[in-house]
C-alpha cells in the first residue's frame, strides 16, 4: 500500500552530526525549519551545535544574516537523546557512515518510530538508494537526498529516486531543497548519480594522460586551468579530496558498471595510494605539502624569458593552422616560406602529429602542433612528435614566453589534453542522458555548481560542437584502440543530426510501457 505524505514539512530530523549532517542541520534551521539533530556518540550533537553557531556567525560578518537570524536558527535546533524522540519529524535524513547495512538497519529502526507519512532520506554519495530502501516496509517513502560539503555553500542537492520511491516523495524533497535555497535536480538511482558519475571523467582521464607520459601532473593541471578554465586540475583536486577517497569512488563506479572501460582508473593511482601518497592529509600526494602546509610546486611552467623573432610557416592540408592558431602567431611574428622557416606550425583537429608528419604533410624535424580549440593568450598547448628537433620546441616556448603567453609542452598524443578531457566528460554526460538518469539542463547545472566547471558538459559540447567532440573521441579510440573512448550513441546520433545537446528538446524520451499502449 502506498501512503500519502504530508504536504507541509515543519520538522526535519538529521541523524549524524559530522560535517554533512551538521551542514544539513544548519541549512534547514537557517531556512526556518525545526531541526532534531541526533548522534549516537556522546557530545557529538552538542559540539555540532557550537560549530553551527560559529558558521552562522561568520555569515553575519559577511552581511548574509543578522544576529537575530542566528539566534532564531540556533533556537530551532534540539538534540534528542534517543531515536524515539524523532517521532514528530516530517522528514528524516541520515548522514551516517557510508555502509549499506548500517543505513538499512537505521531505516528499519526508524520505521517503528515515525508515522507512516514521514519521508526517510539518505545522504549517501555512492551507495544504492534502492538497496537501502529494500529493507523498509514502506520503500515508497525512501529516497536519496545527496548534499555536497560544505552544505551551506554548495547550493546543490541530488534528489534520487529508487525503483519504488513514490512521485510524492520526490516532489516533496525537490520542494524542500528549493526552500533551503539550493538547486535541486531529480536523478534516477544509478552508480555515482550525476556529479560523482561525471566527475570520474575529469580525474580518470587526467590519470590516463599522466600514465601515458603525455606530460607531468603539474603541466596537466596548469594546462587545464589556463586553457580549459577549470578551477583546479585533476591532480590538485585528488590531493584536496584525498586519494583514499577519490580512488575507491572511481573503482566502485567502474565495478558497478560491470567494468565499462569508460570508467576505468589508471593503475598509477592505486600504486600511489598503496604508497601512502594521499594528498594534503598525508603531507605528500602529487604535490609536496611538507613545508608548513603549503604546496611545494615543481619547476614553473614556461611563462617568461627572452625569445627571438620566430620564423614560422603554416602546415598544409589537414595540418593547416586554424584561424585562431594563425592569429596567435601572426600577432607577434610574420609568416615565411616552409624552406626558410624554423618552425612549421600545424593544428590537426585530433590526429597525433606523427601520423601527419609520416604522411609527408610537413617536415618532421621542424613540425609542432598547437591545440586548435584551447589555445589563446591565457595559454598555448604545444605538441611535438618523436622526430621534432628539441630546439624547435624550446624556440617556440621561448618566443611565446617573451610575449607573456604561457606554453604547455605535451608529448605526441591524439586529441591534445583539454579536448580529450572535455570530450570524456561530455561522453559520460551523454550516457546519463541515454540512460534517462537526469535531464541535460539539470546535469549542466549540477556540474557547474558542485564541481565548479566553467560550463556544464552539454554546454561544453555546444560551444565546441557535438561533431568535434565526436571526432576527438573517434580519433583517440581509433588511434589507441582503447574502448575507454567509445562514443555514446546518444552523442553520435545528435552530432550526425547537428542537434544542440543542451536543448530540452533533445532529452531522452521515456519509453512507453506495454500497459500504456494497451
Amino acid at each position: 500500500m502506498t501512503h500519502q505524505l504530508t504536504e507541509r514539512t515543519e520538522t526535519i530530523g538529521v541523524i549524524g552530526a559530522g560535517a554533512m549532517g551538521r551542514g544539513i542541520a544548519e541549512t534547514a534551521a537557517a531556512a526556518g525549519f525545526r531541526v532534531r539533530l541526533f548522534d549516537a556518540a556522546d557530545g557529538a550533537a552538542l559540539r555540532a551545535v557550537e560549530l553551527i553557531q560559529d558558521s552562522l556567525s561568520k555569515r553575519v560578518r559577511q552581511a548574509a544574516l543578522t544576529p537575530s537570524d542566528v539566534q532564531r536558527a540556533v533556537a530551532r535546533l534540539t538534540l534528542p537523546a534517543t531515536l524515539g524522540e524523532l517521532a514528530d519529524c516530517d522528514v528524516i535524513v541520515e548522514a551516517i557512515i557510508e555502509d549499506v547495512q548500517a543505513k538499512r538497519s537505521l531505516f528499519a529502526s526508524l520505521e517503528s518510530v515515525v508515522n507512516e507519512k514521514c519521508i526517510l532520506a539518505t545522504n549517501t554519495s555512492s551507495l544504492s538508494v534502492t538497496e537501502i530502501a529494500a529493507a523498509c516496509e514502506h520503500p515508497e517513502r525512501v529516497a536519496g537526498w545527496h548534499f555536497f560539503n560544505p552544505v551551506p555553500r554548495m547550493k546543490l542537492a541530488e534528489v534520487i529516486r529508487a525503483v519504488r520511491t513514490s512521485p510524492q516523495t520526490i516532489d516533496r524533497l525537490l520542494s524542500l531543497t528549493n526552500e533551503f535555497g539550493h538547486r535541486a535536480i531529480s536523478v534516477e538511482d544509478s552508480p555515482g548519480f550525476v556529479v560523482n558519475h561525471i566527475g570520474r571523467a575529469f580525474v580518470t582521464e587526467g590519470l590516463r594522460l599522466l600514465a601515458d607520459k603525455c606530460a607531468n601532473h603539474d603541466v596537466l593541471d596548469a594546462l587545464l586551468r589556463n586553457c580549459g578554465g577549470f578551477r583546479m586540475g585533476p591532480f590538485e583536486l585528488m590531493d584536496l579530496t584525498g586519494l583514499d577517497v577519490s580512488l575507491p569512488a572511481s573503482e566502485a563506479i567502474f565495478q558497478q558498471y560491470y567494468g565499462d572501460d569508460r570508467y576505468r582508473p589508471a593503475a598509477v593511482a592505486r600504486i600511489r595510494l598503496n604508497g601512502g601518497l594521499l594528498g594534503r592529509k598525508s603531507g605528500r600526494g602529487f604535490y609536496d605539502y611538507t613545508s608548513g602546509g603549503a604546496r611545494i610546486a615543481p619547476p614553473d611552467i614556461f611563462t617568461g624569458g627572452e625569445g627571438k623573432a620566430l620564423r614560422w610557416s603554416a602546415g598544409k592540408g589537414p595540418a593547416e593552422p586554424t584561424a585562431a592558431v594563425r592569429a596567435l602567431f601572426e600577432a607577434h611574428w610574420p609568416e615565411t616560406d616552409a624552406e626558410t622557416a624554423e618552425v612549421i606550425v600545424s593544428s590537426p583537429a585530433c590526429s597525433d602529429l606523427s601520423t601527419l608528419a609520416s604522411a609527408g604533410e610537413a617536415n618532421p624535424q621542424k613540425v609542432i602542433a598547437v591545440d586548435p580549440f584551447f589555445s589563446s593568450i591565457r595559454g598555448v598547448t604545444v605538441m611535438s612528435c618523436p622526430a621534432t628537433e628539441p630546439g624547435v620546441l624550446q624556440q617556440v616556448q621561448a618566443a611565446f614566453a617573451s610575449r607573456g603567453v604561457p606554453t604547455f609542452a605535451i608529448a605526441d598524443t591524439p586529441g591534445y589534453v583539454a579536448p580529450r578531457v572535455i570530450a570524456c566528460i561530455v561522453n559520460l554526460a551523454c550516457e546519463i542522458a541515454q540512460q534517462g538518469v537526469a535531464a541535460p539542463t539539470d546535469v549542466d547545472a549540477a556540474i557547474r555548481l558542485a564541481l565548479g566547471h566553467p560550463f556544464g558538459p552539454f554546454e561544453w559540447a555546444d560551444r565546441i560542437g557535438p561533431a568535434r567532440i565526436l571526432e576527438v573521441l573517434d580519433c583517440v579510440h581509433g588511434s589507441t584502440g582503447d574502448p575507454r573512448y567509445r562514443a555514446s550513441s546518444w552523442l553520435r546520433r545528435r552530432a550526425q543530426l547537428k542537434l544542440p545537446l543542451s536543448s530540452p528538446e533533445v532529452r531522452s524520451t521515456p519509453a512507453t510501457s506495454i500497459s500504456q499502449v494497451a
